[in-house]
């Protein structure tokens, strides 16, 4: 693969990535910047080269990247004598993605718990797939903490 085909394929790539977070709940610029940041093999770019990057507003750069500093996504560092900020993805715990999922998997078992509680008929079909449902969360959500540790073994 030449240079030119491998980038252009990252372009495709952050495009891609906008779209997926910008299901997940981010604005789609985030998203896109997101994904410029993650994709890209420079792993910092100023608030100019983001812009310029993926040809977006500044005015739109600047609320993406402040909600995603927000969110504690992005962090932005310095640098002696440069006035630039540069942003890059902020490092978290190797496990702080599956924390997250947990956390989300949690949530939705404890509104199916208070659906399936408030059920008059704790045989309807409804009921029964509820409950179905919390079973299978509670074995998941069960072995989160096992497979963390079975993970950091093989590591």
């Amino acid at each position: 693969m030449t240079s030119e085909e491998r980038i252009r394929k990252q372009k495709e790539l952050v495009e891609a990535l906008g779209r997926y977070y910008e299901k997940e709940g981010l604005q789609l610029t985030a998203g896109r910047i997101l994904g410029l940041l993650i994709v890209m093999d420079k792993e910092q770019l100023t608030f100019d080269e983001i812009v310029e990057e993926l040809r977006i507003s500044k005015s739109s750069a600047s609320y993406a990247i402040k909600m995603l500093e927000v969110r504690d996504i992005i962090e932005y560092l310095t640098m002696a004598g440069d006035r630039k900020r540069y942003f890059r993805i902020k490092k978290h715990d190797e496990f702080s993605l599956m924390d997250a999922h947990k956390s989300k998997l949690q949530g939705t078992r404890d509104y199916f718990q208070t659906a399936f509680d408030l059920k008059a008929n704790k045989v309807s079909e409804n009921a029964q797939f509820l409950n179905d449902m919390i079973n299978m969360l509670d074995f998941f959500l069960d072995k989160f903490e096992e497979l963390k540790k079975e993970y950091s073994a093989i590591k």
